[in-house]
């Protein structure tokens, strides 16, 4: 049995130290915060508990790994079957059908989003611009508008990009944000061929999914959740590790990693009574600037990677709404909106349409429950505002968008994530893949977490399970390959 020391409690931490626990070593978490879950927390609403952070995993090998290693199976639901909107040009309207990411199969189905002239220069084409050098990097803005005009970059893609990375799409890169449609693109010489090879062909039996699932042109639904909310994820995942003789420190601050003649030691506690936590591994499972910090010694050039790995804050506004009057109900599962029209929010889940178990609790309590998000990208401006301020701005938005007069509230919170959010630029990949090389040559560390292999979830247990088996590796004395970490996650993007 070896020592492993995994630093930080997030969904990444949590899951790899479950792995490596389930594999018969001994796990000792350090979290600096008072809980685990990362970016995953609750907080009560009106009296029900509610997901103030992720809500879902997107539906696929990894999510159904973690939920059965938490024991949660039992517990998985799907949202219900209806549609997401647009709050485009001040109203609210459909997301066009046959589209992966907003982009479109056929021009002439966004006629509800875009004017004449408008879809008459989607349907026209242009000369594919797929990215230049040996990584083939270009921006999502660059490879959409060649073909497709800059109207189907900004008002149907941007909103479901920036709903996911809360990012610029003249930043964001092509290749790491949609890997999937980027693979097709590039094999079949064109966007527009992309789009058509990753759709299901359409017939009357193989429809694309109603709101989320329809905006990516998946059958079934795209997303999974928790009866109760995802919240309950890292808690499972933490007990599990508990119950397997594993320890899990809370308010444990790492301030450094050292080699020892026999492996690893981690240093916490304040600077007066310094505290070593000795290891024959260790894994950083912390965001890119507390990695980069932490690793710099032993691996500098995967730090510099780390360095170069921006971040963006946002926040979640939970709003309760008594039911009556215009508010009795509310249509869709929410909508999302362009950043050029300018609003606050940039989207609007209907929490208690969106989930069955939501909307009960929310009968019983006699509201509706919604939550909208603040925040992009180099938009520091919207979170300067206080919480009583950010709650007036959302609820005004979401009354705007439904036509509605601004309702008294039973209840409300915010939940601020700063820096919670890597921003997946131009040469994210080859900066991953910098990482990932430059500890190759350092047995018994490794990174794990939001800034490799998605912000998603999903993505981030794919890189939890990279992670917990390169340091599987080292510990059997086996050589592991960095370049396959690369090409096994590539199978996995969106």
């Amino acid at each position: 049995m070896a020592e492993v020391v995994v630093i930080g409690a997030g969904i990444a931490g949590l899951t790899a130290a479950e792995s490596l626990s389930r594999a018969g070593h001994h796990v000792t978490v350090l979290e600096g915060r008072d809980r685990v879950g990362g970016v995953i927390a609750a907080t009560e609403v009106a009296g029900v508990r509610l997901d103030v952070g992720a809500e879902s995993i997107r539906a696929g090998d990894s999510a159904d790994e973690v939920l059965a290693a938490a024991g949660l199976t039992d517990r998985v639901v799907s949202p219900e079957p209806v549609p997401a909107q647009l709050w485009n040009r001040g109203a609210l309207v459909a997301l066009p059908a046959r589209t992966f990411m907003g982009v479109p199969s056929d021009a002439s189905s966004t006629a509800e989003v875009l004017t004449a002239e408008e879809v008459e220069r989607a349907g026209e084409g242009g000369t594919p611009h797929l990215g230049d050098g040996s990584d083939r990097e270009v921006s999502v803005a660059e490879a959409i508008s060649a073909e497709y005009g800059r109207a189907v970059v900004d008002r149907l893609v941007e909103p479901l990009l920036g709903g996911v990375y809360a990012g610029r799409v003249d930043d964001l890169s092509f290749a790491a944000t949609m890997g999937r449609l980027f693979d097709a693109s590039r094999q079949h010489g064109s966007v527009r061929a992309g789009v058509r090879a990753v759709l299901p062909p359409s017939t009357p039996g193989n429809r694309p999914a109603v709101g989320a699932g329809a905006a990516t042109g998946r059958r079934g639904p795209m997303l999974l959740g928790l009866e109760g909310g995802i919240w309950q994820l890292p808690l499972a995942l933490a007990e599990r590790v508990r119950h397997r003789g594993g320890e899990i420190r809370l308010r444990t601050l790492s301030r450094g990693v050292e080699r020892t003649a026999d492996g690893w030691r981690v240093l916490t506690g304040p600077t007066t009574d310094p505290t070593w936590v000795d290891a024959d591994a260790v894994l950083v499972a912390t965001g890119a600037p507390a990695a980069a910090r932490l690793i710099r010694p032993h691996a500098p050039f995967a730090a510099a990677g780390l360095e170069e790995i921006e971040t963006a804050s946002m926040a979640v506004v939970t709003l309760a709404v008594p039911r009556g009057g215009q508010w009795t109900d509310l249509p869709g599962s929410g909508f999302l909106v362009p950043a050029v029209d300018g609003q606050v929010i940039k989207a609007s889940t209907f929490v208690s349409t969106k989930w069955g178990w939501a909307a009960q609790r929310a009968d019983e309590e006699g509201v509706l429950l919604l939550r909208a998000s603040v925040g992009r990208a180099g938009d520091a401006t919207s979170l300067q505002r206080d919480d009583d301020e950010l709650v007036a701005l959302a609820l005004g938005d979401v009354a705007a968008a439904l036509g509605r007069p601004v309702p008294e509230l039973a209840d409300a919170h915010v939940q601020r994530w700063g820096g919670g959010l890597p921003q997946y630029t131009v040469g994210h990949q080859g900066r991953v893949r910098r990482i990932r090389e430059g500890l190759a040559d350092v047995p018994g560390l490794a990174v794990a977490g939001a800034s490799y292999d998605g912000v998603g979830i999903a993505g981030v247990l794919d890189s939890a399970r990279t992670a917990a088996r390169t340091l599987l590796d080292a510990l059997a004395g086996e050589p592991h390959d960095a370049r396959d970490d690369s090409r096994d996650n590539s199978k996995e993007r969106q």
